[in-house]
């Protein structure tokens, strides 16, 4: 009853969104008979009702209620449903994976089945050959996604970008909560967007700038790049599709430009790179994961550095155009079977998965400072004067004895919120510090800074940028034995950059926080 109760006026008080009860399908009335709701059944988890009633949407847990009414469920033969929708690049392959994976460490058998060209469903058997779950997947674009969301048609969103503001606004009316909040997304993997080009096609690497003004057309024959005075035929993703956003948001939108009128279109990922493969005069903006036959080309910049579309340069994200792989829910409790899934996506055998499915892992991998000889040269190459040089050289002394996570933090542009990535390596390090695999090491959380303004100015930034970061895994990491782990912060300003300050994905590049490992 208490809990019956606290629903009802915690509803009340924060005004959720109003129903016009047409349709009273269940009641729900406390076990001392002194409470009861009807309502419209929006959903059970076998734990927990949720009901669209008079009172707004209401959560009630089914252990202090009895339902009566034709919409209620059958609370021994349960079976957790969810359903998925949205990118393609995820739902074809990944979270296939990802589920079959997951269902074989429970011990039950995932079974297929296909509907037509975008819908399937995976039903979840358990060792006495009950159905348990059923993961329904409608497989299209990130636009379709939270499309699906908003109507109340899914539970999970594949995304290939982040959710943009008009989104943001449609949810929280929708009554879905701040789907920017914590626990709100995910990054279930890494992706990146890369150049890409034909193998007969001598153009071997290009800077962010010329890639932004071929995207937009003011670059549109070979000859501005170095090669033959041939039109440069540009080859995207359908507009619809997360990674084709991505370039609007992550490459065109920087650049204050707008997407070119003549663009070759894609339906699929292979079709994109298969076509630009075939085409001497084209270039492409492809998924890491799948670039096909076409040659990647390397980013560069006007003061020698180069980027290449490593895995462990998007793990790290200091490749420029990493593009993380969400997963978005609503703010409403999912089934249980649901729950040990996204649990499941953080571990280390789903890494493993992520990894074989073709896309960058999240799991933290330790590199010693002998393998970061390019970052170093690079440093090198762009110290102008002695100050610079002598900084450079306590640098190294102080990491020499430690290795570097590829787990970093950077922030979003003119703000002091971790973006999304970092929000996600966030959780993913409190969940480390509360195994206990840090125990005994000293964990440092090192801050950089582009080379803008004075050098004193940059460096008391970057020491309050990672103190920031301690602080936000501190606190995340809630059952950390804190006294078994040495966590301190240190900063070196603008002593090691990652690309050039000459344009704002270069400054963005540079601006992050490093974890290093003794």
């Amino acid at each position: 009853m208490g809990r019956l109760c606290a629903a009802i006026i915690a509803a009340l008080f924060f005004g959720l969104w109003g129903f016009a009860a047409a349709a009273q399908d269940v009641t729900l009335t406390s076990r001392d008979g002194a409470i009861e709701v009807s309502g419209t059944l929006l959903g059970f988890d076998g734990e927990f009702y949720r009901v669209a009633t008079q009172y707004g949407e209401l959560t009630v847990d089914g252990s202090g209620v009895l339902c009566d009414g034709p919409g209620c469920p059958s609370l021994t033969d349960f079976v957790a449903e969810m359903s998925v929708s949205g990118s393609a690049t995820a739902g074809e392959v990944l979270m296939p994976a990802l589920i079959e994976s997951f269902a074989l460490r429970q011990g039950m058998t995932a079974t297929r089945r296909t509907t037509d060209d975008t819908h399937f469903v995976y039903e979840l058997v358990d060792g006495s050959g009950k159905v348990v779950g059923k993961f329904s997947f409608r497989v299209t674009n990130t636009d379709e996604g939270f499309a699906d969301l908003l109507a109340d048609e899914a539970d999970m969103v594949m995304a290939l970008r982040e959710i943009r503001p008009s989104e943001l606004r449609l949810a929280r009316e929708a009554g879905l909560g701040d789907l920017k909040a914590p626990n709100r997304s995910r990054v279930l993997a890494l992706d990146a967007l890369v150049p890409i080009v034909s193998p007969r096609n001598p153009l071997r690497a290009i800077s962010l700038a010329d890639l932004a003004r071929v995207a937009t057309g003011e670059i549109d024959n070979w000859r501005a790049l170095g090669g033959p005075d041939a039109p440069v035929i540009l080859h995207l993703r359908d507009a619809a599709s997360g990674l084709s956003q991505g370039i609007e948001d992550r490459l065109i939108a920087p650049a204050r430009g707008e997407l070119r009128d003549e663009v070759e279109r894609h339906a699929t990922n292979a079709d994109l790179a298969d076509a630009v493969a075939r085409d001497p005069f084209g270039i492409g903006i492809a998924s890491f994961s799948e670039t096909g036959n076409a040659r990647p080309l390397v980013l560069t910049g006007r003061c020698g550095f180069s980027l290449s579309s490593t895995r462990r340069n998007i793990k790290t994200e200091d490749y420029p155009l990493t593009a993380p792989m969400f997963l978005y829910l609503p703010a409403r409790r999912l089934p249980a079977l649901a729950r040990d899934f996204l649990t499941f996506t953080r571990s280390a055998p789903a890494q493993i998965v992520i990894r074989r499915a073709g896309f960058v892992d999240q799991d933290p991998e330790e590199i010693s400072l002998d393998l970061q000889g390019d970052r170093l040269a690079n440093a090198i190459r762009v110290a102008e004067d002695g100050t610079a040089l002598s900084n450079l050289r306590d640098m190294v002394q102080t990491l020499v004895p430690m290795r570097r996570l590829t787990t970093s933090f950077r922030f979003e542009t003119g703000s002091t919120r971790l973006d999304a990535q970092s929000r996600s390596n966030v959780e993913q390090l409190a969940r480390a510090l509360e195994d206990g695999q840090y125990n005994g090491r000293r964990l440092v959380f090192v801050g950089f800074s582009d080379g803008e303004g004075p050098a004193a100015s940059n460096l008391a930034i970057a020491e309050r940028r990672a103190e920031t970061v301690r602080t936000a895994v501190i606190t995340a990491a809630e059952t950390a034995d804190l006294e078994q782990i040495d966590i301190a912060t240190d900063a070196f300003g603008e002593a090691m950059p990652m690309a050039c300050d000459d344009t704002a994905w270069g400054r963005q590049v540079n601006r992050r926080v490093e974890v290093w490992v003794e």
